[in-house]
């Protein structure tokens, strides 16, 4: 079974930084896209990076030129390297790996992280 871990999340002053990784575990063969997602409460989950095995990187306008997503294909893992943080990127980043296939299920899947918390105060 694939399982996404999370890490990195805290609380920032704003303007601060944070790096966070997400790490992909369970016999994976390869992974299309790593994605991360923002939550916060009354709003639907909203993308706000991601990057494809070729290392194609979209950025939600709201990030643009202050988070920078990467990712070791080797180690299957993605990191979200966030600064200038403001107030209103507060939320639970969730990891997301798309198109998974793995030794378990030869089938393309979905996976998708816990969260982790990130608070930015101002």
């Amino acid at each position: 079974q694939v399982q996404l871990v999370e890490s990195g999340g805290g609380l920032v002053q704003a303007g601060g930084s944070l790096r966070l990784s997400c790490v992909a575990s369970g016999s994976v063969l390869s992974i299309n896209a790593m994605n991360w997602y923002r939550q916060v409460p009354g709003h639907s989950r909203e993308l706000v990076a991601g990057i494809s095995s070729a290392g194609s990187i979209t950025y939600a306008d709201s990030v643009k030129g202050r988070f920078t997503i990467s990712r070791d294909n080797a180690k299957n893992t993605v990191y979200l390297q966030m600064s200038s943080l403001k107030s209103e990127d507060t939320g639970v980043y969730v990891c997301n790996a798309a198109g998974v296939r793995s030794v378990a299920r030869w089938a393309l899947t979905d996976y998708w992280g816990q969260g982790t918390q990130v608070t930015v105060s101002s």
